[in-house]
């Protein structure tokens, strides 16, 4: 009988350290969702200040800012380029 008193000792044992695994590996899923819900809201934060900056600066930003507001602008003209295209293959 000591053979399996041991043998059912292991085995709980071996269920435990796998319980406590499982538990841990859930919860560093959570807090890398957490983590990844933080980062997100950071960025969304990051964007509205460069939005509000472009409006209220683009026309005449500080220095460091010059080349990424003519970005901007470059761009939003090749979308009224793309768009007036597109109008124009669909006949509109």
């Amino acid at each position: 009988m000591d053979f399996f008193d041991k043998l059912g000792e292991t085995l709980t044992a071996k269920g435990r350290e796998v319980s406590d695994k499982a538990k841990d590996m859930a919860e560093l899923a959570n807090l890398k969702g957490q983590i990844h819900t933080c980062e997100e809201l950071i960025k969304k934060r990051y964007i509205e200040i460069g939005k509000i900056y472009y409006e209220k600066h683009g026309s005449t930003p500080e220095d460091e800012y010059i080349d990424a507001c003519k970005d901007i602008e470059n761009a939003q003209n090749t979308i009224v380029d793309l768009e007036a295209r597109i109008k124009e293959i669909k006949g509109v």
